[in-house]
């Protein structure tokens, strides 16, 4: 309910003028990258950076009408949006393949990423739904619509295949843990089926990030183990796999776990200690078997990439392999030293020696970081940090819970994006290949960031608005 509805509002100018310099230094450094002499202009169309140019001017100007539109519509039409995004993911599935995946829309060389919208549109539909919901009577229902919001596109876009994006959607799930949505209501659900044990409560909520790690560790572990065999002395002659060896040891842990348990417990208690023991093992082999499925499921290139990034395959002998983008990748960061070569001086990432691959998209960090060295990577670093931060400040003072929901889903998405993309660059992530926000050449995730914050910045400026 609204008191008064302005066309402007009070808008966060801060926000919006970081996100303005970041796509002014995002311009000039694919400018720098692509430079061709006989090229000057920045707005010429044959070349990459007067695209740039050209997408950046028709990105203000869709974040402008979407900052037009009053922040009550997104509400309203959270749904039939959503059904839309999911509508173009599936109808992009009958496209043309590009670069191995069913991502784009479009003919020829002019086309959208369906899937960088889709975030847009699943942050709508989750601020929607939590908005709407009254979070002291959280039900398995609830718990189970509210990961289904996140896992429809997720299914489509693993389906294109889009590992980068599809990462990129569980950042949902912190907003759901940031809610108070955990999966406490589904794991009392099952547990109390069970002859004798009434659970009031779990700890699975409260303890969302250290579960986090666990899982993540079991992720890693298969992954480390998927293709090798393990020989236990106590089957002497017999191999297993290393999916099964990972599973046989998390069988002893929870036995272990288990007996120590029973030791310091009470009956009753170590009653308990033991179902959680068991579906603690289920819950691990599930995870264990979900991760060694997919890895296999996996593009040969993706597989290696991930190997390269956990040390199964030596790097010595993928430096002009699979690995070398990684590898020119860091040097040309490396390059750059501690204040740059200048602007429009970089020798390796740049387009024109072809040392760095996509050095204007999903590299485009090299670029900058070997012009400017540092000092200037510190300061866009900086930059991105402090602009996240004020995202998640914007979040802290709404009133609504549905702008305050989709505040947080824009930190997080960014948040992904800029510590993914970074990352890549000085091998502290695999290559997964997602733009770098307001910086990478594309029209597809300029456009998407830029509407994004503009409905943020839209919802922000109404937020006194709001009764309830």
């Amino acid at each position: 309910m609204r008191k008064n509805k302005s066309l402007t509002g009070s808008v966060d100018w801060i926000l919006l003028f970081v996100v303005l310099i970041l796509m002014a230094m995002g311009i000039a450094t694919v400018y720098s990258t692509a430079y061709i002499p006989e090229h000057e202009s920045i707005f010429d169309l044959s070349q990459v950076y007067g695209k740039q140019t050209m997408w950046a001017g028709v990105s203000l100007f869709l974040g402008i009408l979407v900052f037009l539109i009053d922040s009550d519509i997104y509400r309203k039409f959270a749904l039939p949006i959503f059904v839309i995004s999911i509508g173009l993911l599936a109808i992009v599935l009958f496209m043309p393949a590009k670069n191995g995946a069913h991502s784009w829309l479009g003919i020829g060389s002019l086309g959208i990423q369906p899937g960088e919208f889709a975030k847009i549109a699943t942050a709508i539909l989750l601020a929607r739904f939590i908005g709407d919901l009254n979070q002291k009577q959280q039900t398995i229902k609830t718990v189970l619509m509210a990961n289904g919001i996140i896992l429809i596109p997720m299914v489509m876009i693993l389906l294109q295949p889009d590992a980068g994006t599809f990462v990129v959607f569980t950042a949902f799930l912190f907003v759901l843990y940031r809610e108070g949505l955990s999966y406490d209501p589904i794991i009392l659900k099952v547990v109390n089926l069970l002859p004798g044990i009434k659970f009031r409560q779990t700890w699975v909520g409260s303890h969302f990030i250290p579960i986090l790690f666990v899982v993540v560790f079991l992720s890693i572990t298969t992954l480390l183990f998927s293709n090798e065999t393990i020989e236990l002395s106590m089957f002497p002659g017999t191999k297993f796999p290393g999916y099964y060896g990972v599973l046989f040891f998390i069988f002893l842990l929870s036995v272990l776990v288990y007996v120590a348990l029973r030791l310091a417990l009470s009956k009753r208690e170590a009653k308990r200690a033991a179902i959680i023991a068991v579906m603690g093992f289920v819950l691990a082999a599930g995870i264990t078997k979900t991760v060694d499925y997919g890895f296999q499921k996996l593009a040969g290139h993706q597989k290696q990439r991930i190997e390269l990034f956990l040390g199964l395959t030596d790097n010595e002998q993928a430096k002009d392999g699979v690995d070398y983008n990684r590898n020119r990748a860091i040097a040309s960061v490396g390059s750059g030293g501690l204040f740059g070569k200048g602007y429009k001086n970089s020798t390796l990432a740049n387009v024109r020696s072809a040392h760095v691959p996509e050095s204007e998209t999903d590299f485009i960090f090299c670029p900058f970081a070997e012009e400017w060295g540092f000092v200037g990577s510190f300061v866009l670093v900086v930059l991105y940090i402090f602009m996240m931060l004020r995202i998640v400040i914007i979040a802290e003072r709404q009133r609504s819970t549905f702008n305050r929901v989709y505040a947080y889903s824009v930190a997080m998405i960014l948040f992904y994006h800029f510590a993914i993309n970074i990352g890549m660059s000085i091998e502290f992530a695999p290559v997964i290949g997602i733009p770098l926000p307001f910086f990478s050449y594309g029209g597809s995730s300029m456009m998407s960031f830029s509407m994004m914050m503009f409905i943020l910045l839209k919802l922000d400026s109404q937020r006194k608005d709001v009764l309830n």
